[in-house]
């Protein structure tokens, strides 16, 4: 009996997908990760489906790799590396609960960013984002996968905007992190006045922690709730121009130390200009801006909106003045309207492929303070691997309320010009090596970097596969992505 024929009695006949060119997409991506042909898709709609799909896996000991976000994936966290079935999630698409009280928003894996903001803007909440994701990433995705949202006065927390989390573990066992884990279903609970969003549990520990970061190797989220905001009634953006990132450092630091403003983050003139324009264009444009460029958000809310802003910003721009900065409304050569469309939703088609159609991104923990030195030796590895440094895209994302900071280098490439894409990829694992070296902390190790991250730290590597062994023991769920 053939696979598909096995899985036809968990799911209809239309959810399993043995197209060629389908099981082909399954594995493209642009993060030189490879990996084996799938044997499937299927396509499951709810958490049933999903355990009965998990349990007839282990008998089988047919690996499983699930898949959030729609194509096309970068980073090679969701491209099987030895075949086996691709789990689509993307059908589990329903918004599940939004709470205007509570702040909170229950959500599915297939529900992108574009999907959930409408949602949520009905009830007058927002959800604090990534800069800019692509079009097609799943909420649940990007939340699980750590990535850092523009707003550091809110990410109080690595975990941060996660609360609770419903999972089918490795072995086909549901479990409900959290507050959600009882007592009491969730309709039990939603009788009882309680939304899910304690976080910690059940007992003392975080499972959430163990799932985060995972790339899908420890079980399935099946639903999440996320912590929302309050929507603004009132917003302004400030522009603070520099030559160098060491102009902004000890700004940042004051501001966020006393909580002024919401959005704030650093790009360089490249990835500025890779807002505004496409193609070749960008590189000439990025010449006529600043080198860096500091965003700031500043926002009011329900209760006296106008003078939350104005109190902000007059304290904002006293604190520039003192470090000889000059926070402006507009900077000479930027659409400033344009810009802020672009970083503060989705953009479709994704920004970071506008120059060469791909890219690959090196990114990891650190401090503002040492960002400087990770900028210049990733200049120099640059020029020893002939790429021009002119189309690096630089990002400094300030996390966990300034006490750290997310550094993230791009580099664009044709990936129809089969020499250019070699001569990245050398440029990109000899870089990765040296920010790491270099103490970049890479938490979310992808591709190559689980071997270089966790080779550093025997005590890690082991409780990681301790982890394993008892969430999923038969190694189904995406195996080979961590240590």
């Amino acid at each position: 009996m053939s696979i598909k024929e096995e899985l036809s009695g968990i799911f209809d006949g239309d959810r399993i997908v043995d197209d060629s060119g389908i099981l082909s997409g399954a594995m493209r991506n642009d993060s030189f990760v490879g990996g084996g042909m799938p044997a499937c898709v299927v396509r499951p709609k709810g958490m049933e489906e999903v355990q009965g799909l998990i349990r007839w896996a282990n008998d089988k000991r047919m690996p499983l790799t699930p898949v959030s976000s729609g194509v096309p994936h970068v980073r090679g966290g969701s491209t099987p590396l030895f075949g086996g079935v691709c789990v689509d999630l993307s059908g589990m698409d329903r918004v599940l609960m939004v709470d205007r009280e509570y702040r909170v928003a229950m959500v599915e894996p297939g529900v992108t960013f574009y999907e959930l903001r409408p949602e949520l803007e009905k009830a007058g909440l927002k959800l604090p984002m990534p800069l800019s994701p692509r079009g097609t990433k799943s909420v649940l995705g990007s939340v699980m996968e750590r990535e850092p949202i523009t707003i550091p006065k809110y990410h109080v927390d690595m975990s941060a905007p996660l609360l609770c989390a419903e999972v089918v573990f490795g072995t086909g066992d549901l479990f409900r992190t959290g507050e959600a884990s009882g007592p009491g279903n969730i309709e039990e609970q939603r009788e009882a006045k309680r939304k899910q969003v304690w976080d910690s549990g059940p007992g003392q520990i975080s499972f959430s922690r163990i799932l985060q970061g995972a790339q899908g190797s420890m079980g399935i989220v099946t639903w999440i709730t996320v912590r929302c905001e309050v929507l603004p009634t009132v917003q302004e953006f400030l522009f603070i121009p520099a030559r160098d990132v060491s102009e902004l450092t000890d700004f940042v630091y004051r501001i966020l130390r006393r909580k002024l403003g919401d959005e704030c983050f650093m790009l360089n003139g490249f990835d500025v200009a890779s807002f505004l324009g496409e193609g070749e264009g960008i590189r000439s444009l990025s010449d006529e801006l600043p080198g860096w460029l500091l965003v700031l958000g500043i926002s009011g809310y329900e209760f006296y909106p106008e003078e939350r802003v104005l109190y902000q910003k007059e304290a904002i721009v006293e604190a520039a003045r003192q470090f000889g900065l000059a926070p402006k409304a507009a900077v000479p050569g930027m659409d400033a309207f344009r810009f802020l469309k672009g970083v503060e939703g989705p953009t479709e088609p994704y920004w970071k492929r506008g120059y060469k159609g791909s890219y690959c991104d090196i990114f990891f923990l650190t401090t503002m303070d040492r960002v400087g030195g990770f900028i210049h030796r990733m200049q120099d590895i640059c020029n020893e691997r002939r790429y021009d440094v002119r189309e690096l895209g630089i990002y400094i994302q300030p996390i966990n309320q300034g006490r750290s900071c997310h550094c993230e280098f791009r580099l664009s490439y044709d990936a129809d010009n089969l020499k250019e894409a070699e001569r990245v990829k050398g440029l990109f694992d000899a870089a990765s090596e040296a920010m790491m070296k270099a103490g970049g902390f890479f938490s979310r190790p992808y591709g190559n970097w689980a071997g270089m991250a966790y080779n550093r730290d025997a005590a890690s590597r082991e409780a990681v596969r301790k982890l394993k062994g008892i969430f999923d023991p038969n190694d189904i769920m995406n195996p080979g992505k961590l240590c």
